[in-house]
């Protein structure tokens, strides 16, 4: 059983579910809708991605904005906090250029978003 005091084991508790890392990779670029979420991440259901979204904001990683507009407009964010995993996605970007031949379109690192209060 994982140590809950141990910092790098709750860490992988929060990340390590599938898409959350894409879904923060996407986000690190600025705020974005969700139908542009489910665009950029090919293949993500949008129940998944929901329930991904909605994770990501109870831990205080992802801020959702509601706009009063018809139809309703929603963006999504990252927090300080949420920023603060985007140095883990730049070092697993280098990795898997080094090491995994992956040369793709996420090779480079975007320019980092400013956060949004929790």
């Amino acid at each position: 059983m994982p140590d809950p005091n141990c910092p790098v084991c709750r860490t992988a508790e929060i990340v390590c579910g599938k898409w959350t890392l894409l879904i923060v990779r996407d986000l690190s670029e600025g705020r974005s809708r969700f139908c542009e979420l489910e665009r950029s991440l090919g293949g993500i259901s949008p129940r998944t991605l929901s329930l991904r979204l909605r994770a990501l904001e109870e831990e205080g990683i992802v801020h959702r904005q509601t706009y009063p507009e018809v139809p309703p407009r929603v963006e999504y964010a990252l927090t300080e906090k949420g920023l603060a995993l985007v140095p883990i996605i730049d070092s697993m970007r280098v990795y898997g250029s080094a090491w995994l031949g992956a040369e793709g379109s996420c090779a480079e690192a975007p320019e980092p978003a400013e956060p949004v209060a929790a």
